[in-house]
């Protein structure tokens, strides 16, 4: 326990689970999900994704990408994410690291003519600053998160009717 009057700085963790409904087929969905490469194009408040390191493994596995955030509470982070499983159609697993890590799940389900997409986001910040005021700000930095997550979802809808 921080004596009083000091400052803590371990890291804070977080834990989201978000769930998306499409009407559309998994298919569809995992194709656009897959393709990492093109999410700037259609999820607004990434700015960029960068190959750092190609994957050795089936799938692609090992491969190493930098993704560059621009959130709706002004500040950036940048997450270095490492494919580590993939189960076609149903799951992809990276490692996080950078500005934050930990573990991204994308889980996919059919469900009749819909998909659902799960994504389960457990991560600890790195970022000093975050530490710092996470006593205070965590419910702004969860609300944050979900903003970034809901430009995603708003995105993608639009991306699957064109």
């Amino acid at each position: 326990m921080p004596r009083a009057g000091t400052i803590n700085l371990r890291p804070t963790i977080y834990s989201f689970k978000t769930v998306w409904r499409f009407s559309a087929p998994i298919e569809q969905v995992w194709d656009i999900l897959w393709a990492v490469d093109h999410w700037p194009s259609w999820w607004s408040g990434l700015t960029s994704v960068q190959l750092i390191q190609p994957g050795t493994g089936p799938d692609g596995l090992g491969t190493v990408r930098r993704f560059a955030w621009k959130t709706k509470l002004g500040y950036r982070l940048v997450v270095d994410l490492k494919l580590i499983q993939v189960e076609r159609l149903h799951r992809i697993e990276s490692r996080a690291s950078g500005d934050l890590e930990g573990t991204g799940i994308w889980t996919l389900t059919p469900e009749g003519n819909e998909t659902i997409v799960q994504y389960d986001w457990n991560v600890s910040t790195t970022k000093r600053w975050m530490n710092w005021l996470a006593p205070v700000a965590r419910p702004l930095f969860n609300w944050n998160h979900d903003e970034v997550m809901q430009a995603g979802e708003d995105g993608l809808r639009v991306y699957l009717r064109r």
